[in-house]
């Protein structure tokens, strides 16, 4: 068995090393390369070619980027849908009104409370 450059034998295992590693992109590197295929000129396969970057995760890019802004992009995260933030603003005021009743709440029985303890020492 004939074993290139790229494998070696260890302790009875083969190990193959591609050689190829992860490219960190940064996020101004994301947005150029994004916004090459916004202007229709070129495909997004042959942006990705041009840039060396595989043209899914361009997809994925230009995806995050229109859903999500430039914020998407840098992080690399899903994108959180403006619907959803309205959801979540909406449900955070509803949670914090409730929150003030019963703080309201337990200041009336504590002083309700207070002035039955103070009527019961004076009986």
């Amino acid at each position: 068995m004939g074993l290139s450059p790229e494998h070696m034998l260890m302790s009875g295992y083969v190990v193959i090393a591609d050689g190829g590693r992860r490219r960190l992109w940064s996020a101004a590197e994301k947005l150029r390369i994004v916004e090459e295929t916004l202007d229709g000129s070129a495909s997004i396969s042959e942006v990705a070619r041009r840039n060396g970057v595989s043209a899914n995760l361009l997809y994925r890019w230009r995806r995050l980027m229109l859903e999500g802004g430039s914020v998407a992009v840098t992080g690399d995260d899903d994108v959180t849908s403006n619907r959803l933030v309205r959801q979540m603003d909406q449900r955070i005021r509803k949670l914090e009104r409730q929150l003030g009743r019963k703080t309201m709440e337990v200041k009336i029985l504590r002083e309700a409370l207070d002035k039955v303890r103070l009527k019961n020492r004076h009986c």
